[in-house]
């Protein structure tokens, strides 16, 4: 009976120590699940790649026990941490050995890079166990540091948006600025409706500044001086080269020159300055008194007289070259009358070429049918129903180039 107590207290004792060592090694398992836990959501509450790499020998100390750690990252030749072997480095698949223990980060099925631990304390060796925790928390942490590239360059093209945004905003703001400038150069007002004539123009630039221009003022109490052109070119060159012409045009005109002697010397300045633009032109000078008009043409648009019953007649004038296209060029004045009640239009081709979304373009055809129903409209009027024409014809497309019309009647 005693040999019999000593059996089943021998047992009782067996038991209660596989127990007990199975209840340790379930609360060190416990323990190392809720590490593996809190680490891991550490390293998700970060962006920051410098401070996921900080933690690394942190995570590795408190999972494994190993004094030293190392993230080796795909494309980046940033290693953090204690010094590994550029072998182990790049080794694809989990592995371990007495002193280290080498697992792969893989996140969106991409590889991130490598996690590496070495020299566990107390100088024992690592086991299965320890590569199993590492590698579970290889997981979470090559998911953080893929989520922190993805938010750096986030966080790049913000910036370059950023300043993007600020360089459009000033570049506006400084076309906005030329624009105004460029209209400074335009007359602002419109002649009394006590003079003998009725004048009116418009600009309506395709961009913010353009190459299109227009001006009339009197030469003297008799004589009244008009011109319209368009530069070659757009935006801000065009505006540029638009500016030197009126300025030299202004400048250079007075009551002994014809309007082919004024454009030989405008366009003797503009090839010395050897702007490579050209800009075409038509300019003319209204007698007051007589109606009469002499005109000369720099290679621009046919212009048209308006008679007061509504027909219209193209002027063909001698054909010259553009200014600034080459010097020393002799442009010839022609003269013709313009009686009571009749218009005299001139236009840009942006007027005619303008296209609608089957690029159609409005023509010649139109502009002269149009012309053709503006009897007994004043200059300002002709003007806005002929905008309004050529915007209803090209039905929301978008404008391609520059517009400018001028029209002059004789009261």
């Amino acid at each position: 009976m005693s040999l019999l107590y000593l059996v089943i207290g021998a047992a009782g004792l067996g038991a209660a120590s596989y127990l007990f060592i199975r209840n340790r090694q379930l609360a060190s398992k416990l323990r190392r699940a809720e590490m593996l836990f809190d680490l891991s959501t550490k390293v998700h509450s970060s962006l920051h790649k410098p401070e996921l790499l900080g933690s690394v020998n942190e995570a590795a100390k408190q999972l494994i026990f190993a004094d030293e750690a190392a993230v080796a990252l795909a494309c980046d030749e940033d290693i953090q941490g204690s010094e590994t072997s550029g072998t182990a480095l790049i080794d694809s698949s989990g592995s371990f050995k007495d002193n280290k223990v080498i697992v792969p980060m893989i996140a969106r099925g991409r590889k991130v890079g490598v996690l590496e631990a070495s020299a566990k304390s107390g100088g024992t060796p690592f086991r299965e166990a320890d590569l199993e925790t590492l590698t579970k928390f290889a997981g979470p942490l090559a998911l953080a540091l893929d989520n922190a590239r993805l938010y750096e360059a986030l966080e790049v093209s913000v910036s370059e948006l950023q300043y993007a945004t600020a360089l459009k905003d000033r570049l506006e703001n400084e076309l906005q600025i030329a624009g105004s400038i460029q209209l400074s150069f335009l007359p602002t007002t419109m002649p009394s409706a006590n003079e003998p004539f009725d004048v009116c123009a418009l600009l309506k630039s395709a961009k913010e500044v353009g190459g299109d221009f227009y001006n009339f003022f009197k030469i003297d109490e008799n004589h009244l001086f008009f011109t319209l052109g368009d530069v070659s070119d757009k935006g801000i060159p065009a505006a540029l080269f638009m500016a030197m012409t009126l300025s030299l045009i202004k400048g250079k005109m007075n009551s002994n020159l014809t309007p082919g002697e004024l454009l030989e010397k405008v366009n003797d300045e503009l090839c010395t300055d050897n702007a490579q633009l050209f800009a075409t032109i038509v300019c003319g000078v209204l007698n007051i008194t007589t109606g009469e008009v002499v005109l000369s043409d720099g290679g621009h648009c046919t212009p048209y007289i308006v008679k007061e019953d509504g027909t219209v007649i193209p002027i063909k004038l001698p054909k010259g070259i553009p200014l600034g296209s080459f010097p020393e060029f002799t442009y010839r004045d022609q003269t013709i009358a313009l009686d009571r009640g009749d218009r005299f239009v001139l236009y840009t081709d942006g007027i005619t070429e303008a296209e609608n979304a089957h690029q159609e373009q409005y023509s010649t055809n139109r502009l002269q049918q149009f012309l053709s129903q503006t009897s007994g409209y004043s200059s300002a009027e002709i003007i806005d129903a002929l905008l309004m024409d050529v915007f209803m014809f090209a039905d929301g497309a978008p404008q391609s180039d520059d517009i400018a019309v001028l029209c002059l009647m004789r009261r």
